[in-house]
């Protein structure tokens, strides 16, 4: 679990960070379904996305907006650990914030589409 260290600096910092780092993609693997199917999805569609991109921007943004959806699945991961822990009884604001960032990774999903829909939907004519 991660704390604050004031006293590490440079790349002892670096390294506590890593670590903090690699145990939450850990725990959002272990315990979240949606992310390790997001995490399998990448690896099919990065590759697709380098591929079928035309130039570097689009192979950028292509792989990009792929990466926005875990990275929005870990914030709401967060987020509902967070809520969670506070209580499991029902209370709109709980279930404010978690609707909240389930949406945020819907917007993220979206944009994967629109994205990939911009560039490669102009091919087909």
């Amino acid at each position: 679990m991660g704390s604050v260290h004031h006293s590490n600096r440079g790349l002892k910092r670096l390294i506590h960070a890593y670590s903090y780092s690699m145990a939450g993609f850990r725990a959002c693997f272990l315990h979240e379904e949606a992310f390790r199917q997001e995490i399998f999805a990448l690896i099919i569609l990065i590759p697709s996305g380098i591929w079928l991109g035309n130039s570097p921007v689009e192979r950028a943004l292509m792989v990009a907006s792929l990466l926005l959806v875990p990275i929005t699945e870990l914030l709401n991961s967060g987020i509902e650990a967070v809520v969670d822990r506070i209580g499991t009884e029902r209370h709109e604001l709980s279930g404010r914030a978690k609707d909240i960032g389930s949406a945020a990774v819907f917007l993220s999903i979206v944009l994967v589409l629109v994205v990939w829909g911009l560039i490669l939907i102009p091919r087909l004519y």
